[in-house]
């Protein structure tokens, strides 16, 4: 502490404020009280605690407060997830493409066991058959997007060129109808996509040919045309993503036939970055989420599984179990509202719709 030039009481005004013009030196930050100080301009990153009378009727994910009515400590956190029945798909079928959200999505494209151009949408009830169908069917694409706005690109549909089948197609969706727009630089299938409209999307992974073919390409779509950007630090087909362009995350699928794997990797807009595996792994599985620190995925093969996993940035946290396991479910949606459908359920494609939600709560800190 600085150097005191009167007694320490004579500091202290009349006012019980405090006069430091006898003092020099300086008083270090340990030495005051933070009930005493003002006008902060930068306070370090701390958990704020406020205090109030009764709980905040509207608080935000991760708001700590203290009750002083109830005498308790409370924080506005995520709760338990779990997994509920939705409608049925019209037309039962496996690896599709989904787009939306839980409330109002869309599903087109996967395999009956034939191909099909069929589109759906879902009001976050039931399923209805549009009048609008594909250009092309095929199964194993990439994309996603919202009710209004979705891509698919890829895929695998009946014989032919190019590959035998694997497509370098892409199409666009304005809400009314498929349009077909530019290709692939790289023809592919089972590979990890996503898209937050038909603008902008990111695909990466997947077979090239009709077998076990790795590859590692990252395609960025600008809404014109597809550019390649920085491969996946691992080569793999049947591996999912969730997140947006500018922040995603790759995970799951095949890397040494014919084992599985749980690899994930994150991607900052740039390059991706090899992060914590899932902790069962898998090939096939559902995704949904926002950003790479905010994912879920669900099902899988082998042996139609029910797992469900949420990564927070860091690590996966196994949670709820899906109520019927099933492999290549398409995924939509967010973390804590995702949407589950078709798939396939001991080899037979699925109908299967099931709502995933994870409320956040408030809760005692502390608690037993």
């Amino acid at each position: 502490m600085g150097t005191i030039t009167r007694s320490f009481a004579n500091n202290i005004t009349s006012g019980g404020t405090f006069d430091a013009t006898d003092l020099t030196g300086t008083i270090p930050a340990s030495n005051i009280a933070d009930a005493s100080v003002t006008n902060i301009t930068d306070v370090p990153a701390l958990v704020v605690v406020t205090t109030v009378a009764s709980d905040p009727p509207s608080p935000d994910a991760g708001q700590i407060w203290y009750n002083t009515t109830d005498k308790a400590l409370r924080a506005y956190i995520q709760g338990v997830g779990a997994w509920a029945s939705g409608g049925s798909l019209n037309t039962a079928r496996s690896s599709g493409q989904s787009a939306g959200t839980q409330t109002a999505g869309l599903f087109f494209g996967g395999i009956t066991p034939s191909y099909t151009t069929a589109v759906e949408s879902y009001d976050g009830s039931s399923w209805t058959t549009l009048p609008a169908t594909m250009n092309t069917a095929r199964q194993g694409m990439a994309g996603g997007g919202t009710q209004t706005s979705a891509i698919g690109a890829g895929g695998y549909g009946p014989g032919g060129a190019p590959a035998g089948g694997v497509r370098t197609l892409t199409e666009s969706w304005n809400g009314t109808a498929f349009t077909e727009v530019a290709d692939l630089g790289t023809a592919r299938y089972r590979f990890g996509g996503l898209a937050p409209d038909n603008t902008s999307a990111l695909v990466f992974g997947g077979n090239t040919t009709p077998g076990i073919t790795r590859r590692a390409q990252t395609e960025s779509w600008n809404g014109t045309s597809w550019t390649e950007v920085n491969d996946l630090n691992t080569t793999r087909y049947g591996l999912r993503g969730a997140g947006v362009p500018g922040s995603a995350l790759a995970f799951g699928g095949v890397n040494a036939v014919p084992a599985s794997t749980g690899e994930t990797e994150s991607w900052n807009g740039t390059s991706w970055t090899e992060v914590a595996d899932l902790n069962t792994a898998r090939l096939g599985v559902g995704a949904a989420g926002t950003s790479n620190t905010a994912s879920l995925a669900f099902g899988g093969a082998p042996s139609d599984r029910a797992i469900t996993e949420s990564w927070n940035g860091t690590s996966w946290t196994e949670v709820a179990d899906m109520a019927t396991g099933r492999e290549y479910p398409s995924g939509s949606g967010t973390q804590a509202a995702a949407l589950a459908t078709g798939g396939k359920v001991v080899s037979t494609p699925s109908a299967l719709t099931e709502e995933w939600t994870q409320a956040n709560v408030t809760t005692d800190l502390g608690a037993s």
